[in-house]
């Protein structure tokens, strides 16, 4: 199943989502995984948080080779080093904005079938969790930047349109 973006005036974008339960899990882990893994190959994203779907889980995807779904994740350590990059989000369509983040990160999370992993991310897949991560936390990537250059994107990303 293929779900909708929900505009990024949603609240549910700005909510810190609590822990997906495996234990009681509010849905099936595994087609949930699966459906939000066929919503950002669809949208052609490099990751997608569930809440962009409109749903309430605690999960993220990666559209790396191979895809990855993320559930309950953090990050357990970063480096010290950190560099800005232009960064775009499928909430906000044509906005390309200059966002700091760190370089490499080490993050724990769970898979669908419930057994919970720690890696190591550098480069963009870091990247990518990093962004998707603040989305599971209620921050968008607008707020991450000043007023002043976050006007500056939004009427170059209007000239696109």
């Amino acid at each position: 199943m293929i779900y909708e973006l929900v505009p990024n005036t949603d609240p549910i974008l700005k909510q810190k989502l609590d822990l997906f339960d495996f234990n009681h899990p509010p849905t099936d882990p595994n087609q949930l995984a699966h459906d939000i893994t066929q919503s950002v190959i669809h949208y052609q994203g490099w990751g997608l948080a569930a809440n962009q779907l409109g749903l309430p889980y605690r999960v993220f995807v990666i559209n790396s080779d191979p895809k990855f779904v993320c559930f309950n994740p953090r990050i357990v350590d970063q480096s010290t080093e950190e560099v800005k990059m232009l960064e775009g989000c499928l909430s906000f369509p044509k906005l390309t904005l200059n966002i700091q983040r760190f370089t490499a990160i080490r993050a724990r999370f769970t898979l669908p079938n419930g057994e919970t992993i720690t890696k190591d991310f550098t480069g963009a897949t870091s990247r990518i969790f990093q962004h998707e991560l603040d989305h599971l936390n209620g921050i968008l990537f607008t707020t991450k930047i000043s007023k002043l250059e976050l006007d500056i994107a939004k009427r170059k990303a209007n000239k696109k349109k």
